[in-house]
């Protein structure tokens, strides 16, 4: 639960690195959340409101750990843009997420792995 605390408080933060595993611990946290809020709309009968204002609370803070991520393999995050090609587009952004660290610094900043 601290990762996910962490990424929310660096709420839009681009700069930097993040290793992966702040990276895939917001995203388990948030499909957790997710899947816990889907059971009790739908138990409620609500129409979605409450998880479509928690899509947008972890809009920013995603794509700011999604951008940190990929800084930390040492690339662009306008690579974040590819997850919009059909198809193909989810497997190269998911490789590129679960990629290790590049050792040592990089252009981004000190590898988060040493701090």
């Amino acid at each position: 639960m601290n990762w996910y605390v962490e990424v929310l408080k660096k709420y839009a933060e681009f700069g930097g690195r993040a290793h992966r595993t702040e990276y895939w611990m917001f995203v388990l946290f948030n499909i957790i959340i997710a899947f816990a809020i889907s059971i009790v709309e739908r138990v409620v009968g609500s129409p979605g409101v409450l998880g479509a204002l928690y899509s947008l609370a972890v809009l920013v803070p995603g794509i700011a750990v999604g951008v940190r991520r990929l800084h930390d393999t040492d690339r662009s995050g306008l690579w974040l843009l590819v997850a919009f090609v059909p198809i193909v587009g989810f497997f190269i952004l998911l490789y590129f997420m679960v990629q290790d660290s590049q050792p040592g610094p990089n252009q981004y900043g000190p590898n988060p792995k040493g701090m």
